[in-house]
C-alpha cells in the first residue's frame, strides 16, 4: 500500500502531533522531549506519531494483519510524472482487467 498524502498545513499537522505525544501518558520524559523536537523538525516524523498502521485495516472485513511498518519521506509532487501515475502499477491492472473480463 502507498499513500500520497499532501500537507498544506505542516502547522496543524505539527501542533497535532505535539498534542497526541503531550496526552500519551505512558511515554518517558526522554523520549518525550526526543519525540518533540523530532516533530518539531521534520512534518513526516509529525505524521508518523498521528498515524497507526494498524488502525488503518482493523475493521476492515476480511483482511488480518500480518505485519505493519512503514516509513515518511518528504517529496515533490509532479501530476504530470509518469512516476505518480498511481492507476496502474507494473501492468498489474491491465492483467487484473483481462483476467476478470
Amino acid at each position: 500500500m502507498d499513500l500520497v498524502l499532501e500537507v498544506p498545513d505542516p502547522e496543524a499537522l505539527t501542533g497535532a502531533a505535539l498534542e497526541h505525544i503531550e496526552a500519551d501518558e505512558f511515554m518517558p520524559d526522554e523520549e518525550r522531549g526526543h519525540a518533540e523536537s523530532a516533530v518539531r523538525e521534520d512534518e513526516s516524523e509529525a505524521l508518523a506519531y498521528l498515524v497507526d498502521p494498524t488502525d488503518l485495516v482493523a475493521e476492515i472485513p476480511g483482511v488480518e494483519l500480518a505485519q505493519a511498518s512503514w516509513s515518511s519521506e518528504p517529496v515533490e509532487y509532479d501530476p504530470e510524472s509518469m512516476e505518480w501515475d498511481l492507476g496502474e502499477e507494473d501492468g498489474a491492472f491491465d492483467e487484473e482487467t483481462t483476467d476478470n473480463a
